[in-house]
């Protein structure tokens, strides 16, 4: 089931990626058209396309 985030992220919203744990939590800059911007804290900025790369929603309390 392909997990395609990209229609609803927006910038400021929190990630991660559950397939590289190392790169810690990512904020999101900018989506468009499918390819995500995220600074992730321990990778730095990373241009991800959303529908091959899975990210999952974190939220922070």
């Amino acid at each position: 089931m392909p997990n395609d985030l990209s229609s609803i992220l927006e910038p400021g919203m929190v990630v991660r990626c559950p397939g590289e744990p190392d790169w810690g939590l990512g904020q999101v800059q900018s989506n468009i058209g499918g390819r995500v911007t995220v600074n992730f804290e321990n990778k730095g900025k990373l241009v991800l396309d959303a529908a091959r790369v899975p990210l999952e929603l974190v939220f922070l309390d």
